[in-house]
């Protein structure tokens, strides 16, 4: 197999299921048995994998794959992520303001004013909403709520994201001190 052009995280499998090679899939689609539906499924290592049956179970889906017929064959696949090639995913089932996270990556984040505060170089979601991981040249990672908040606006035709600085936690506001909520008030 030809390696991913640009490569989506589909899935990451699970334990084996049964003794006949069905697998537990922790899907990340927005529908998890669509799982299967943009095309073969992809690892890193090159091994290809096609769907033959899903079907929901709580918190993940059962997968059948062609060729892994026994528990042995499906306990080999513990802990390998699947992608699929991002052209497969269909753009016009996107509402306006849904993105995939592929796109995201390397955009640029600029204010305002146009000062850029690095590129996008991950999206995390940690259970509490997702994050965007910016990387400017010499600074450290920076994570930012990817909330109507921070990032005001999309433009991947442009390869750019405006965000408000002060909203992304990426500034402090210079007018106020930030430690005179603390300090006795003078009478």
């Amino acid at each position: 197999m030809s390696k991913l052009n640009n490569p989506v995280l589909m899935g990451t499998i699970g334990g084996a299921q049964g003794l006949r090679g069905e697998v537990r899939v922790k899907s990340f689609a927005e529908d998890p048995t669509a799982i299967g539906d943009y095309g073969h499924l992809h690892a890193e290592d090159g091994r290809t994998f096609e769907v033959l049956e899903v079907r929901e179970a709580k918190n993940v889906v059962i997968v059948r794959f062609r060729g892994v017929n026994d528990r042995n064959a499906a306990e080999a696949l513990n802990g390998l992520e699947l992608y699929v090639e991002r052209d497969n995913l269909p753009d016009d089932d996107l509402d306006e303001d849904e993105f995939f996270y592929a796109d995201l990556e390397g955009l640029e984040a600029l204010d305002a004013d146009g000062k850029s505060y690095g590129t996008v170089t991950g999206v995390f979601d940690f259970g509490a909403g997702d994050l965007l991981e910016l990387k400017g040249p010499g600074k450290r990672p920076v994570l930012i709520p990817f909330t109507e908040w921070s990032v005001l606006e999309i433009d991947l035709e442009a390869g750019t994201m405006l965000v408000d600085p002060l909203a992304a936690g990426l500034t402090d506001d210079k007018d106020e001190d930030p430690t005179s909520q603390f300090k006795p008030k003078a009478k």
